[in-house]
Parts: C-alpha cells; structure tokens; sequence
C-alpha cells in the first residue's frame, strides 16, 4: 500500500524536484527508493512572512513498514485502499426512464452516475445549453433585457457556471473524488484534484459542462432544454407524470428535484402539488470590491508579486455584538467581477464571477448576515422566498430600474452618508451603476451588522473598511426552504420524488450539490435495475 506525507514544505523559489528530494529525507530513504510520488494536495502557507509552499503527498516504496517503522511521526502513514464509488443495484423494474429536473452540478452528476450504470437518464433544463446561454446573459448585461429561464441563476451548468466554479467544501465524502475526476475528464484543469482550494472558472465551465452532457448522451442519455416543469401529477400518493411547459406531460415514476435556490416559480408550483416546504434560514447583504493588489499584498506581504503566487482570497466572519448577528465573507471571487443576477423581472439581485485565470483589477466577496425565520414575519412556507423578493424589489427600484444597482464606498456607507465619487476602487458590475444609501433596500439589523463588521475586518485586511465599493444586494446564498425527505432520500409526500442539492436545502456549492445529486442516485439505483 502506499504511504501519504503530509505537511512537506518548500520555499517559493525552490524547484518542484525539492519536493522529492523532502519526501526522501522525511522517509530517511534514498530519493532513487521512491517508485512514484502523486501530489494529493498544494496550499500555500502565507502565515509567516517567508511563505511557503506546502504539499501532501503519496508515494509507492518497497518495504513500507520498514520505511514507517523509521519515520514514526504522525504526518507520515500507511493509506487504506480508497473506496469507490460501487452500488448494489436493485431489483425493481422501472415503468419509465427516471428523470431529473435540473442541470446544475447536483442533477448533472445525478444523471452522469445514472447514465453510466445503464438507467437512461431524461434531464430536464429550464434554460437553454452554456454557451447559447451565455449569448443570453451578455445580451441582458448589455441591454437590460432579461430571459426568464436563462440567465444567471438558470441554464445548463446551473447558477454555479456563471459564478467562479469554487469547488472548495467542508465535507469529507469519497464521493468529491469523484466529482473532480467527472470535471478533469471533462476538460477541467488537472490540477483541482490537488488544489487546496480548487477552481475552474466560468470562461472553462462553460465547455466543461457541455462535455458532460455529451457523455450523458452518449451512454443513452436524454437531455432536454427550455423545458420547465410546471406541474406534478399524481396518484395514490405517487409521481405518475410530470407536464411540461404546461403542455406536455412525461411519464415518470422516479423524479431528482434539483432545481437550485432560485427557482421560485417551481417552490410555488411544488407547493400547490402537495411537497410540503419549510422555512429556513440564509444570508442577505451587498458585494463588496477592493483592488486585487490591496487584497494580495495584506495576504503576501512582500513576496505578493510572486510568479507562484496566485489572486490571494480571504475569508472573513464577525458576530455583532450590537444585534448578535453573524456577518461573513461568503463566495469570495479574486480578480473577478460583480455580475446582474436577477432572475425575476423588476428585482435586483448581485453575484460574484471569476474567469480560471482571476487576473481582474478588483476583488469580491458578498458580506452578507445571517436572518432567521422570525425575520420573515410569517408562517408560509415561502416567507423567506417573499422577503428576498421585497429587497430584490426595493434594490431595483432604489437604483431607478434597468437592473441599475445602487453602490456605495465603505468608508461612506460606515459613515451613512451617499457616495458622492469614485475612490482607488472602481465597481465591475455587469450593468450601471448609481451612488445612492445602501441602508434603504436592506434592513436596519442587517446595515447595522454590517457596518460593525468592516471595521472589524479592517484590522485583518489592512483598508478593508476604507478602500472598497459596495453593490447592492446579495440575496441568494442558499435557499429560503427546505423539502423534507426520509432516510431513503425519498420525499415525505409524493412517493418517487426525491429532492436534492441546494434547491431542496441539502448543499451549499458546487461540491457538495453534486455530492447530493450522487447520494440521491445512489438510492434509486439500490432500488431499481438498470434499464439495460
């Protein structure tokens, strides 16, 4: 079995052959000892002013328990067999092909699996494919004129594809393993499978998920856009059909719910059907932007114009002590820009968006605070869906219309006061912008909040406070709900329906949205045979 080494550190300016010659003297063997050395991961470690790449490795010697028997330190060890991705499949016959209603990373890897074990997948796309796609989103920057159903938050590939393609997540699942292979073989950088914080990029995402697709297809696959599912038909407490468009129906007897956090037309209509939906908690705000270079020389320090050295990020959190509300960098986008993200016409909603390379003058993150259900201010199922609207609506009409976002500096905002010009900082959003006080499309906890948390992250990011433009409003970092399902993944409700991934208030990313959609597929093909 081979042995992982974890923690070994070289210099920026050493050559990557230094990691060899580390790995042979943490072992005590001679470098022509080692058969084979696989970088499992690649950080850097930025917390001393010399910094310092650091890698964990695995590599295949003879003799491995002679070799661990010299070493005994707790950052060098034996590693199990890796598990794959193998499931029992079932014994039921389907009635129909089983469908999946979504095309972010939860249903396309949902579909990939199933796909790949002989169930034929139907995906189900509201939008249309990336790249007409992107003709749309381009034509809404530039005019203002809005695609309902492809934008943004809707299309193929999902919200995620126009935002940075971050794969970073906290969860500990054999199954990203497999997520990141499905990305590399389809034409991702090979190096997210050992990035300590791996990212693809909306410019390579977009022919990365067509690829995708076309695997799906290829293993007898379907994929349908600018098909939105608008109801749910069922009998005796069963999925028998799905319409579509409102004039076709589909036979299903296994449906994936993976609609995303933005799909409100679709909560409403679930609703109606008889999924029932619960309120849950998420996070409002604006983006924030301050010049890349401010951003890598507060991480850096002199080395921060360093070849090796990529766009430095942050992440930032802060607990008020005036309202108790958390306040957190989330979706952090280095050398990106601030993108019109509205999906509903007459709202205005902001996201942040990195190309692979993040070579942009500005930096991004939405600074966004915690609200609760006793916020919403009523029992409905969808209150938290209606209070996003109610900002959306007040930020769109704050900025006079055209998806115009309202901006602001910091150091203004703190201070209350209407931005009168344009510091160091200029805003990227993908629309206008007008100056105009943030305080009046959100709500005073979360202004409040806010405000105590840039200074607080001024003492981390030297200027953070001062130095940068707010753009409003950030309103769909998760979903306002959630759908309950049972162990088997199942719905509460509809039997065959099985909702999945951020949409049904399972993930938070694109990691672990695909995760999901895998766990979920897992469960049909445990139930079912393959259609093969």
């Amino acid at each position: 079995m081979p042995i992982r080494i974890n923690n070994i550190k070289i210099g920026l300016d050493d050559d990557i052959n230094k990691l060899n010659n580390e790995v042979a003297k943490r072992l005590k063997i001679s470098i022509n000892s080692l058969k084979d050395i696989r970088i499992l991961k690649e950080s850097i470690d930025a917390r001393k002013e010399d910094i310092k790449l650091c890698y964990h490795v695995e590599v295949d010697v003879e003799s491995e328990d002679k070799v661990l028997n010299k070493t005994k330190t707790k950052d060098v060890f034996k590693v199990e067999k890796s598990e794959e991705l193998v499931v029992d499949y079932g014994d039921e016959v389907l009635s129909s092909r089983p469908i999946v209603v979504g095309s972010g990373p939860c249903g396309m890897f949902a579909a990939l699996l199933l796909a790949e074990n002989g169930y034929k997948p139907i995906l189900l796309e509201r939008g249309c494919e990336a790249k007409k796609r992107k003709e749309k989103i381009d034509f809404f920057y530039k005019t203002g004129v809005l695609d309902l159903d492809s934008n943004v938050q809707f299309g193929e590939g999902g919200a995620g594809t126009f935002s940075d393609g971050k794969l970073t997540t906290r969860i500990k699942d054999p199954r990203c393993s497999f997520v990141l292979k499905g990305f590399t073989e389809s034409g991702a950088p090979s190096e997210i499978i050992y990035s300590g914080k791996p990212h693809i990029g909306t410019d390579i995402l977009i022919n990365v998920v067509e690829n995708i697709r076309k695997r799906i297809i290829e293993l007898g696959g379907e994929v349908r856009f600018s098909s939105k599912v608008t109801d749910i038909i069922e009998k005796d407490g069963s999925v028998k059909a799905l319409k579509i468009n409102n004039n076709e129906e589909i036979e299903a007897e296994v449906v994936i719910l993976a609609i995303g956090h933005s799909a409100r037309d679709t909560y409403e209509m679930l609703l109606k059907s008889g999924i029932n939906l619960n309120q849950k908690a998420f996070a409002i705000g604006a983006r924030v932007e301050h010049l890349q270079s401010m951003i890598d020389e507060n991480q850096y320090g002199k080395q921060c114009t360093h070849p090796k050295l990529k766009a430095a990020d942050y992440r930032l959190t802060h607990r008020s002590e005036i309202t108790g509300r958390p306040c957190y960098s989330f979706c952090m986008c280095p050398g990106g820009v601030v993108v019109a993200a509205s999906s509903e016409e007459n709202r205005l909603v902001v996201n942040g968006m990195s190309e692979y390379k993040r070579d942009g003058e500005n930096a991004n993150s939405a600074i966004v605070v915690g609200v609760y259900p006793e916020d919403f201010e009523s029992s409905h199922p969808l209150a938290g869906m209606e209070y996003q609207r109610h900002y959306e609506s007040l930020a769109y009409n704050l900025g006079g219309g055209s998806y115009t976002a309202p901006v602001q500096n910091t150091k203004d905002f703190i201070e209350g006061k209407v931005s009168k010009h344009f510091n160091d900082v200029k805003p990227s959003y993908t629309r206008d912008t007008v100056f105009k006080d943030l305080n009046e499309c959100l709500p005073d906890y979360v202004t409040t909040t806010m405000r105590e948390a840039l200074v607080s992250f001024d003492r981390k990011i030297k200027g953070f406070s001062q130095n940068g433009i707010l753009t409003g409003i950030e309103t769909r970092t998760s979903a306002p709900v959630t759908m309950p399902r049972g162990e088997n993944l199942e719905s509460h409700d509809i039997k065959g329906i099985y909702p999945a991934g951020e949409g049904a208030g399972y993930a938070g990313g694109i990691m672990s949205a695909a995760v999901d959609g895998l766990k979920v597929a897992e469960k049909i093909m445990g139930k079912y045979k393959p259609l093969d």
